[in-house]
């Protein structure tokens, strides 16, 4: 199978250096200056000449779309699949401005740039059996795929996933001022911070049990973290603001895609 990938960002490129050595791989992103190694650069659309299965995939912003997609009608003509990793561009978009159904609409997160990702990916009317099986080996270098049956799903998908690493950044941040505040010197206080927030997110991974359970793994009755978790739970706070974190995030999801 041949790939063309249209726009070769960080979340493009990291995807692309994953397909080179099992495909070949074409780029049309004329302000990418570095390609990873064995992609192919492709100055016009208007000049793809392929033999054999052709996927497209959109990682360009969303804004951007219009301007590319008419130059991508004669390929989805040929036959070529679709695979859109742009926010808030819906299904029935895709359809319209390309001309075809066999299209996917797709969220990974940042992660997917070390391979360690999650991706939601929503079939578009007319994709064939066969073609989940491309899509799957496609995001496969960026992580984890799950397939969604309803597209409105993607918007809360969004929220938690894509936008989640930034929410751990974020209290990892926090944290690190807390500690600071307590007395620890600044980079002494972020640096613990960041190995505890990996170093948990490590051990979930490699620890079967619930979240739960790793919880209450660390909290002893009447100790110090569970004097600090009775500061989270007071009043439902960390549950109310994460609630409002993921409605603010997919309610602006949601305003992306019209």
């Amino acid at each position: 199978m041949t790939v063309l990938l249209i726009g070769c960002g960080r979340m493009g490129g990291a995807m692309a250096r994953g397909w080179v050595g099992s495909r070949r791989v074409l780029v049309h992103d004329p302000l990418a200056a570095d390609l990873p190694d064995g992609a192919e650069r492709v100055a016009s659309l208007a000049d793809i000449v392929v033999d054999g299965p052709l996927s497209v995939v959109l990682a360009i912003k969303p804004q951007a779309f219009d301007a590319v997609a008419d130059a991508l009608r004669p390929l989805a003509e040929r036959g070529a699949l679709f695979l859109s990793i742009m926010a808030g561009i819906t299904l029935q978009r895709l359809e319209t401005a390309l001309g075809t159904g066999r299209v996917v609409r797709a969220m990974p997160n940042t992660p997917a740039a070390i391979g360690r990702g999650i991706s939601a990916a929503v079939p578009g009317p007319d994709l064939r059996v066969e073609d989940r099986g491309a899509i799957d080996s496609l995001l496969a270098p960026a992580g984890t795929v799950v397939w969604l049956d309803e597209e409105a799903l993607i918007d809360a998908v969004t929220a938690v996933s894509g936008s989640g690493p930034a929410y751990f950044f974020r209290f990892t941040e926090a944290l690190a001022a807390a500690g600071a505040a307590a007395g620890l010197p600044a980079p002494l206080a972020m640096e613990f911070a960041r190995a505890t927030f990996t170093g948990a997110a490590a051990l979930a991974e490699a620890d079967g049990s619930s979240l739960a359970a790793l919880r209450e793994q660390v909290t002893s009755p009447g100790g110090t973290t569970a004097a600090g978790l009775a500061q989270m739970d007071a009043e439902g706070t960390i549950d109310l603001l994460l609630r409002a974190v993921v409605d603010a995030a997919a309610a602006r999801s949601r305003e992306l895609a019209g």
